[in-house]
């Protein structure tokens, strides 16, 4: 029976990525996927083009854009492989790409790009991989002559034995393409304690009769400023939003869902350029034209209908409509306070929030308090900020992980 030097178990963005590292520096490595298409979070991602990084990641201070318990736990990685380094990669393979905006990177063409550089890394270092392989039990043996247990596992396509098992099957967030719970199984079978889990980056929803004014708005987008928490603990964002038929969605509010907990309000800010009371008080000065009109030139016709049309108040012309609804109607739309009743889950989350508590993972080597049992990426109590920042999490976790494969195995 062959033994590895190293078996992945998850064919994404960090499995593939660790795999093609320690492949290239001398280990013999296996990666397994449940899955027979691999990679089809990267695929989709994106929008299809991959946001694979981003610019203004501060390793100095990844709290500014990661979610954890620990939240400085991802600060060891990241500082060891940036954002530059993996765009070095992307060049090296020729890949085009742009920014959008705030520091996010995109193929100019597709996802593929992404997919195939891996691919041709692996390759590169003669790593295995097999897909449509489900990995259906674990077991820790003592090897004879190491301190390391021996991992065995039993697949459909044989048995599999390595000393260094690294588990990359991401999280629980878009099952229609392959997610599962297998990491965290085999993180609680080897007594590692999980942090609770839950959608992350995700469309919040609202129902019942208070929402039906704002169903009708669905596809219409604008720039907002959403918030949610009290005091130290409030996250603030600046970002465009999106009426869907069930609630809100774009950037900004999936950057908020990651931040907001059930029950509690989130705030949006639906006109943050604009100054609306001095606006509102100037039309009713000079204006013969009906309010809704006049609130139409500062927000979107369609926002403005559905605000006036709630308020018999409100539907006369700017100069008849008394000065506390008028005062109102600023405050309304400056800061609209709304508690979602929930959230599309995890069919729409782009990613798990929680997972492997950091206190059972080294930050230096992402190996477990389990000898030989690795863990990177999604799996892993870190969640990082729309915009590349999960991706470059995956990459410096994976890059941290195979480095410390490839000193253990020297030693």
């Amino acid at each position: 029976m062959k033994t590895w030097d190293v078996v992945i178990v998850g064919a994404g963005a960090a499995g593939l990525f660790c795999a093609g590292v320690a492949g290239q520096r001398g280990l013999k490595v296996l990666v397994i996927d449940h899955s027979d298409k691999i990679a089809e979070k990267i695929r989709i991602s994106g929008g299809g083009r991959c946001n694979f990084t981003n610019r203004l990641l501060d390793a100095s201070a990844p709290q500014k854009h990661f979610i954890s318990q620990n939240p400085h736990f991802c600060r060891s990685a990241l500082s060891r492989y940036t954002p530059q380094d993996f765009i070095n990669l992307v060049q090296k393979h020729g890949i085009a790409f742009h920014e959008k905006h705030k520091g996010q990177l995109f193929c100019d063409h597709s996802a593929e790009d992404i997919i195939r550089m891996l691919l041709a890394e692996c390759a590169a270092g003669g790593v295995e991989i097999r897909s449509a392989c489900a990995v259906q039990t674990v077991q820790a043996v003592q090897a004879p002559s190491d301190n390391n247990p021996l991992y065995v596992l039993q697949t459909p396509q044989g048995v599999v034995q390595t000393t260094a098992l690294v588990v990359a099957t991401g999280g629980l967030s878009i099952p229609k393409i392959g997610a599962s719970d297998w990491g965290y199984r085999i993180a609680s079978q080897f007594g590692l304690r999980l942090v609770e889990r839950r959608p992350g980056l995700v469309p919040l929803t609202f129902d019942g009769e208070a929402w039906a004014p704002y169903a009708q708005l669905a596809g219409l987008a604008l720039p907002v400023g959403i918030e949610t928490g009290e005091k130290k603990n409030r996250m603030h964002f600046d970002e465009d939003l999106l009426f869907t038929h069930r609630g809100l969605s774009g950037p900004g509010v999936l950057q908020i869902s990651s931040y907001w907990h059930e029950g509690t309000p989130i705030r949006l800010n639906l006109a943050p350029e604009v100054n609306l009371p001095e606006r509102l008080q100037e039309a009713k000065l000079r204006s013969k034209k009906l309010l809704g009109n006049e609130l139409a030139s500062l927000v979107p016709s369609r926002l403005a209908e559905a605000w006036v049309s709630q308020d018999p108040a409100l539907q006369r012309t700017a100069a008849d409509v008394p000065d506390k609804a008028l005062n109102k109607l600023a405050e309304a739309l400056s800061s609209w306070c709304l508690t979602p009743t929930g959230s599309e889950g995890y069919k729409k989350a782009e990613v798990t929030l929680g997972g492997v508590d950091t206190r059972d993972v080294s930050s230096q080597t992402m190996e477990s308090k389990q000898p030989g049992l690795y863990f990177i990426g999604e799996v892993i109590d870190v969640t990082g900020w729309l915009g590349g920042y999960n991706f470059q999490w995956a990459w410096a976790s994976a890059h941290a992980c195979s480095q410390a494969l490839v000193d253990k195995h020297a030693e």
